[in-house]
């Protein structure tokens, strides 16, 4: 199995939870099991595309840093690798997704139904792993984090093909779909190291600024990225009619012809004026608006824990922070 976290120069955030991350490998592995093959056989799929695998990372990086010394921690990022795949497998049916992570998405390969239903399979086995557990509060966490999750899929739907979107609505949006799975990561790491409720605070705020910033950087890369690097279609959400950030500075601040190119395209989903929004995107400076946005959500993970002692584990996360505004892909 692929045990991609990041890449160079952030191979020392890898080298410090190393140990950790093959220990997350093996309950991953032994967790997918399934008597029915095609569960195996779409679940293997889609974990073995790696990816930065940031979610788990967040649990091991927060644990550590706390001083944690069991073996919980391992299920644990384990059970949130699953739930952000399942939400992967849903999200790709929904977009109608063709390409993730450099190849094809498992809707493409194997069907919308079985996506779908394997989806649900994880989420049900990211349930079962929780409740062994024992730990009440891990629920809690967890069970929230999910339904938040799908709260945020239903509101992103709901914004599709509407042009008049406003900032506010898609940042709850982020807040939502990406940056919560992101705050219970971090929260559970230091939960089960018996950090103070202070701290357990602290971390989700870590966790959720960080899952902002690395939202919004998604959004300048679907316009200024390069396919083969973001593994994934450049110009997906335009297609998709999706109004993320550049899209919405745009309608916001661009000229009247830019705003009626805008509105038109986000509309019908017409990818076919890609070259044209990416121009006006950039000229109005749309870009620079989303990855400013980014950095100060970045600087404000950081500042969330400046209380934390200094270690290895610290300064992972503070990479992190780095690593969310400055990566291309």
């Amino acid at each position: 199995m692929s045990a991609a976290i990041l890449t160079a120069p952030q191979n020392n955030i890898a080298h410090s939870i190393a140990a950790d991350m093959a220990a997350v490998n093996t309950v991953i592995r032994e967790r997918l099991h399934s008597e029915v093959s095609l569960v195996n056989q779409i679940a293997e799929y889609i974990i073995s595309a790696g990816g930065k695998r940031i979610r788990p990372v967040l649990v091991l990086l927060v644990a550590n840093a706390y001083g944690y010394q069991g073996t919980a921690h391992h299920e644990l990022a384990a059970v949130v690798e699953f739930i952000h795949t399942a939400t992967l497998l849903h999200d790709d049916v929904v977009d109608e997704s063709s390409m993730r992570r450099g190849r094809q998405t498992a809707n493409a390969l194997f069907g919308n139904a079985a996506s779908v239903l394997v989806g649900d399979f994880l989420y049900s086995r990211a349930f079962q792993m929780m409740v062994g557990l024992n730990n009440m509060r891990v629920m809690q966490i967890l069970s929230d984090a999910t339904n938040v999750i799908a709260e945020g899929e239903v509101l992103q739907l709901l914004n599709m093909h509407d042009p008049d979107v406003s900032q506010e609505s898609y940042l709850r949006v982020i807040r939502s779909k990406t940056a919560k799975l992101f705050e219970a990561a971090a929260e559970l790491g230091a939960l089960i190291s018996g950090a103070s409720d202070a701290d357990i605070l602290a971390a989700g705020d870590y966790g959720r600024s960080l899952g902002t910033a690395f939202q919004l950087i998604d959004d300048v890369l679907d316009y200024a990225g390069d396919a083969t690097e973001i593994g994934k279609n450049v110009g997906d959400d335009l297609r998709e009619g999706k109004p993320t950030l550049p899209l919405i500075y745009l309608m916001e601040n661009g000229t009247p012809e830019q705003r009626e190119l805008v509105r038109d395209c986000i509309e019908q989903g017409d990818e076919q004026h890609f070259d044209a929004i990416l121009a006006a995107i950039t000229s109005s400076g749309a870009l620079d608006f989303t990855r400013r946005a980014a950095e100060v959500a970045a600087k404000r993970a950081s500042d969330a824990i400046a209380g934390l002692p200094d270690s290895v584990y610290k300064q992972s996360l503070l990479q992190l922070c780095t690593f969310a505004v400055d990566r291309n892909h």
